[in-house]
């Protein structure tokens, strides 16, 4: 069986059950999403596309202070809605790059190979479709060229604090000294704000958290009945995280797998799938991080609520 299988496997046998979101960005996914960033309450995708809109130009003549030739690359791409305009300003401001997006959908590299030349015609671009961390280690084995790596839309949140640190160390081991980092934050602010965002009204993150339950019974021939699971998010304002779960809503047996693989999970009444955490920060947080990861801070780029800052870090 796939990786897919393995890693549903392990998630649901644990002893606290839970899946991978990366998982969530298949076709249907991809779709949802793209619904769920339109939606009122969910700020973060309005917050940075607000900040790229206003403060490309900005931002481009910034990267254009430390090289002039150099690999554009961004980790989870998606439709590149937001990056597009920092690819304009780079453009327009003479810059020699060429852009990688890296997203585990195939679907979002497709799209984004036939679709961005269209607007962006004298683009240079390669889409590598797989993993962030070997797609990124693929890419720098491929060009020497200075690198500027883009981490957008709050991706780190969907990691802990711990965690994130590691990743960040992993990046800045595939970068050399000079090498940038562009990352987005979601900073801390009303709970009932964020807790909204992620419990809105149309229901598009339900529909999302369950969409991966669907992935599994087209993919893994898994037989979950989804109206027997309910979307149940929540907000500490302490630490910062954001947690989305599913509940199982009756006592109830799940069988995914083929032939010999095939597996039966047992789920309680009320036993949840643990599904997300998208971490909320403060600056002195994400400060903190970048020194720990072995990089400096030398810019913070805010929205005009100062809800979300993209942070262009330096590696040392």
């Amino acid at each position: 069986m796939n990786i897919f299988f393995n890693d549903v496997k392990h998630g649901l046998l644990s002893k606290s059950k839970n899946l991978y979101s990366k998982y969530f960005y298949d076709i249907l996914g991809d779709s949802i999403f793209q619904e769920l960033m339109h939606s009122p309450e969910y700020y973060l995708s309005k917050c940075e596309l607000e900040i790229l809109q206003n403060q490309s130009y900005v931002i481009a003549n910034t990267i254009k202070d430390h090289f002039k030739e150099f690999d554009l690359i961004e980790l989870g791409a998606g439709d590149a809605s937001k990056s597009s305009f920092l690819l304009q300003a780079l453009q327009k401001t003479d810059a020699e790059f060429t852009y990688y997006p890296i997203d585990i959908s195939s679907n979002a590299i497709a799209s984004l190979e036939k679709e961005l030349p269209k607007t962006l015609p004298s683009l240079k671009i390669t889409g590598l479709n797989g993993e962030y961390l070997d797609m990124l280690k693929q890419q720098t084995e491929r060009s020497k060229k200075s690198k500027v790596v883009l981490f957008l839309g709050s991706n780190i949140g969907n990691m802990t604090s711990p965690d994130a640190i590691i990743f960040c160390e992993q990046v800045r081991k595939l970068l050399n000294p000079g090498d940038l980092l562009f990352i987005g934050f979601d900073l801390k602010k009303n709970p009932s704000t964020i807790l909204a965002a992620y419990n809105d009204k149309e229901g598009l993150t339900r529909k999302f958290n369950l969409n991966l339950l669907k992935r599994i019974n087209k993919e893994l021939e898994g037989n979950f009945n989804l109206n027997n699971f309910y979307h149940y998010p929540c907000y500490d304002p302490g630490t910062g995280d954001c947690k989305s779960y599913l509940i199982s809503g009756k006592d109830q047996e799940v069988k995914f797998g083929q032939g010999k693989d095939k597996l039966t999970v047992q789920f309680r009444e009320n036993e949840s799938i643990f599904m997300e955490i998208s971490k909320k920060y403060d600056l002195t947080e994400i400060e903190s991080i970048a020194v720990s990861s072995g990089f400096s801070v030398t810019n913070h780029f805010f929205d005009s609520k100062k809800w979300f800052v993209d942070s262009l870090w330096k590696r040392e």
